[in-house]
């Protein structure tokens, strides 16, 4: 499933914040193409490193760094569905600081459940796995335009929030059981989703502005 776009409401201003992240997430991977695989391992974050109290930094920097150009298209697209409703109703400061907050919680869950890891970790997800968090307590009953896969038949369908969300993070949650059971090198941090994911669905209401949730709740 590929989501396009909310399509039950619109934001009523303009999501600067979400274009700030995504300006920044692109200007970090031309930096990746340009000065190659030693600027991406120099920023990285890996587990063993954190817990052994060396290159904090990367805590941060690797939320802004992308695998490749797929990772950061399917990155920024679920950003730009799910991130301009959350901020219209955080605003932008909050919004800028629930998403850091949500990539950083992402980051120690990861860092928790394999602290002994020298696997370099990056990618916005689990930020993003924040935002998702935040969508589905806040509008669960959207309907996301979205594009569905069934075998070789493709589809436009709408899919309310509650269970495109839903069913990502049910994935998620299979997913990081299953790479528990087996000896990986390398691959998804399904752990830093489902920590993300978890850190928007508790705090999305912390950071919501109850004014703007008002002003939304009369142009529905």
């Amino acid at each position: 499933m590929i989501p396009l776009r909310d399509a039950s409401r619109r934001p009523l201003h303009f999501p600067a914040a979400t274009s700030l992240i995504i300006a920044i997430n692109s200007a970090a991977f031309i930096l990746e193409v340009v000065r190659g695989e030693s600027f991406i391992k120099l920023w990285s974050m890996v587990p063993a490193d954190i817990v052994a109290g060396h290159n904090w930094i990367t805590i941060f920097s690797a939320m802004f760094l992308h695998a490749g150009l797929l990772h950061i298209l399917g990155n920024m697209l679920f950003l730009w569905v799910f991130g301009p409703e959350i901020e219209d109703v955080m605003g932008a400061g909050r919004y800028l600081a629930f998403y850091v907050l949500g990539g950083l919680a992402a980051t120690f869950a990861q860092i928790i459940i394999d602290p002994s890891s020298t696997i370099p970790n990056l990618g916005a997800s689990g930020a993003i796995a924040a935002v998702m968090g935040a969508f589905i307590i806040t509008y669960p009953r959207d309907r996301i335009r979205t594009v569905l896969f069934i075998g070789w038949f493709v589809r436009v369908t709408f899919i309310p929030a509650m269970f495109l969300i839903g069913f990502w993070f049910l994935i998620q949650l299979f997913s990081e059981v299953g790479a528990m059971v087996e000896v990986q090198e390398g691959g998804v941090a399904y752990m830093a989703h489902i920590g993300g994911f978890i850190f928007g669905v508790v705090t999305a209401r912390i950071f919501e502005n109850p004014q703007r949730l008002a002003q939304r709740s009369r142009f529905k």
